[in-house]
């Protein structure tokens, strides 16, 4: 009799555990369908409030609601079977209380099933951080660039390009670090400094426009992809679909004109 042996998701432990080791593979997604393409070759999948920017073409990730987090996740938990799937909590629904962020997080947990949520802050959000983890919700740090606070930051800027700003991202690493996140995004720092981030943390280092040497790497998908217009310097293109998404719908806007499409292939026939 054989028996069926099935994989099962992986969890904050398991991406926890490959601290030094492996490196990680992530990419976002807000898709059941690209969820279910990218599952086998990735770790973990990031529902990012960047979909407030990719789906709806916001300005930024600030008008992201946790309604907007929660149907997408669900969307990617139907989609994926095997990575950890993390979601983050949006702009103003954790950051005034560790009990606030705590009600935000148990709610996406439960609504989304997801494994994971991710929040962003450094030294300011070490007390909600470890808050959550005593209480089981296991969290994901990011800190460095931190699109929530583009408005305080002046717009999207490389963070640790002086000695000043590099010992500031270092001190909420630590924290981060020392609060119990499972792991943590390093987005947009100079290279030597997520380096040395990655050397001094005890958790997994997932870098996005960091250094090669933190322990994983992250990219939102439409980027590498070759769907999004504008991309930052760290994103390194690993396809070119939108020219090919505009051959096929140019190729079927011809044929509906040409009335060349539907063909008798394409339509039901009645019985006879």
């Amino acid at each position: 009799m054989s028996v069926e042996v099935q994989s099962r998701r992986l969890t904050a432990t398991d991406i926890a555990a490959r601290k030094g080791g492996e490196p990680i593979v992530s990419l976002t997604s807000y898709h059941a369908h690209t969820a279910a393409i990218i599952d086998p070759f990735v770790d973990f999948i990031l529902v990012g409030d960047s979909l407030g920017m990719v789906m709806h073409g916001l300005e930024s990730t600030i008008p992201v609601t946790v309604e907007m987090m929660v149907l997408q996740g669900r969307a990617v938990m139907r989609g994926s079977k095997h990575a950890l799937v993390v979601v983050d909590l949006p702009f103003g629904s954790y950051e005034e209380s560790p009990a606030a962020a705590f009600r935000t997080a148990s709610r996406v947990l439960k609504e989304t099933g997801c494994g994971a949520v991710k929040l962003e802050g450094g030294r300011r959000m070490a007390e909600t951080i470890r808050f959550l983890a005593e209480r089981g919700v296991p969290v994901m740090g990011h800190i460095g660039l931190t699109p929530q606070s583009v408005n305080t930051m002046g717009g999207f800027k490389v963070q640790g390009k002086t000695e000043e700003s590099a010992a500031a991202v270092l001190a909420d690493a630590l924290a981060v670090d020392e609060a119990g996140a499972f792991a943590m995004v390093v987005e947009g720092v100079v290279e030597t400094l997520g380096r040395q981030i990655t050397e001094k943390v005890a958790c997994p280092t997932i870098g996005i426009g960091a250094s090669p040497a933190c322990d994983g790497q992250i990219l939102v998908l439409e980027d590498m992809l070759g769907l999004s217009p504008r991309v930052p310097k760290f994103v390194k293109r690993y396809g070119s679909l939108a020219g090919l998404i505009e051959e096929a719908v140019s190729a079927y806007a011809g044929d509906v004109r040409a009335r060349a499409f539907p063909t008798a292939e394409n339509v039901y026939k009645a019985k006879v």
